[in-house]
């Protein structure tokens, strides 16, 4: 399984979990995030959600934050997935693995890496509602602004 994925096929949180953690790694923690399409947004009923991404960049965009994540907490191994395409309520959009000796090295590194896909992966967002639909404003931050780096680490390790 690729430690970054964009793809239009469900995403295996179990599956990325056992490759991030591995037998016999010896981790004191395994820290994983689904993040999950809601039935509710800005007061109004979701019916579903369509994903578009430009595949090569995104995908760029999530080794980028692996490396970030590695540089930041060094005994972190991390996996990041992305789903594109129509995501019906309940399905994953996007998942996360972070295993490490040390609990709070994981749950930090999973909480950088979903602030940073917030913040910089381009892949866009659109609801579907009752009465019509739109398209949610996505990623903005560029990648290389230092101060958007450093919010993402500082609510990771509030």
């Amino acid at each position: 399984m690729p430690q970054v994925a964009v793809t239009s096929a469900p995403l295996d949180l179990q599956a990325l979990t056992r490759d991030v953690a591995g037998p016999g790694a010896g981790d004191g923690a395994v820290v994983t995030f689904a993040g999950l399409v809601r039935d509710h947004n800005q007061g109004r009923r979701v019916r579903f959600l369509e994903y578009e991404a430009y595949e090569p960049l995104a995908v760029r965009a999530l080794a980028r934050i692996v490396d970030e994540v590695r540089a930041a907490w060094p005994d972190v191994r991390v996996g990041l997935h992305h789903r594109i395409g129509r995501l019906e309520i309940g399905e994953a959009s996007v998942i996360i693995a972070a295993a490490s000796p040390h609990r709070s090295h994981a749950f930090a590194a999973c909480r950088y890496a979903i602030e940073r896909v917030k913040q910089m992966v381009p892949i866009w967002k659109r609801e579907y509602f009752e009465g019509g639909d739109t398209w949610l404003e996505g990623a903005t931050a560029d990648p290389d602004d230092e101060q958007a780096k450093q919010e993402a680490y500082r609510i990771a390790c509030a």
